[in-house]
């Protein structure tokens, strides 16, 4: 797998600190009802500060079925979803993660399930195809996204004032092999569905681990609710300093998590336990 990334003058240029918020959703079927939303809550971000904000996997769209959101895939820089995203980042001069939207895929019943960084100007700046597809069953509860979804296959990361950003989606959390991918990171923006199920399990251990292990913060941002296809996610939005301690957190319903990110955090923790320097493999 390859590496995308931009590129930003050296570290003297980096500001000292970054608010950031993740908009927990329970979405629907309608995207221009979950656009609407969606735009509530990131205004109620932007009130308390914040200068980058992410949105949740399928943030405009959880169907009645799986193949809806084929329905409303979009080609790559030309929809409503997207226009929508672009507009809100440069109204609001922000960095803003769409957490995932469907786009157009080479097999006509299939989307990828992508998400899109755009800059406070309203530009594109990154896009990552979700590259590990979630696949499950327990009981009646099955799940399988290869059925609709392709999958990625390229590790994205993107340059921002503050740092390096690095993009999965949901059941990439479970592949430490993908973040070790990044090379070193600062923020690790993890938009996810995931099952109530497993979210219960697995969910909080998996972010905590990550940020620890990468030494990096980790914005988790997440559908929390019971949907109207009768699906219920699990939620637990919640922003993780580098040593693994829970800045904020939202457990159910729409809603923010909010907090800095701190260069000053990072650096104590790297300089007082360098394990990424201590790396032999």
């Amino acid at each position: 797998m390859n590496l995308t990334t931009g590129a930003l003058p050296g570290d003297s240029q980096k500001v000292a600190r970054l608010r950031v918020a993740a908009v927990q959703m329970v979405s629907t079927p309608r995207v221009d009802e979950n656009l609407r939303v969606a735009a509530g809550l990131i205004a109620d971000a932007v009130a308390q500060g914040a200068e980058l904000v992410a949105l949740p996997e399928y943030f405009p769209i959880m169907g009645m079925t799986d193949g809806d959101k084929v329905a409303v895939r979009e080609s790559d820089g030309r929809g409503p979803i997207q226009d929508f995203l672009s507009a809100t980042a440069l109204a609001h001069r922000i960095w803003l993660i769409g957490g995932s939207l469907p786009l157009w895929s080479r097999h006509a019943d299939k989307v990828l399930n992508s998400s899109l960084a755009y800059n406070p100007q309203g530009e594109q700046v990154a896009r990552y195809d979700k590259i590990h597809l979630f696949g499950f069953r327990q009981g009646s509860e099955s799940y399988d996204e290869s059925a609709t979804i392709e999958a990625g296959r390229q590790v994205v990361a993107f340059a921002t004032p503050f740092g390096r950003i690095g993009l999965s989606i949901c059941y990439d959390l479970r592949f430490p092999e993908l973040y070790r991918a990044f090379g070193v990171t600062d923020l690790l923006v993890i938009p996810a569905a995931f099952t109530e199920t497993t979210g219960r399990a697995h969910w909080e251990i998996l972010l905590r681990a990550r940020a620890i292990e990468n030494q990096c913060y980790v914005l988790a941002v997440a559908q929390g609710g019971r949907h109207e296809n009768g699906r219920e996610t699990h939620g637990n939005s919640m922003l993780v300093d580098p040593w693994g301690n829970i800045i904020d957190r939202k457990l159910k319903g729409p809603g923010i998590v909010i907090g800095d990110l701190e260069r000053g955090r990072l650096d104590e923790v790297r300089d007082s336990l360098p394990a990424l320097a201590h790396r032999v493999m």
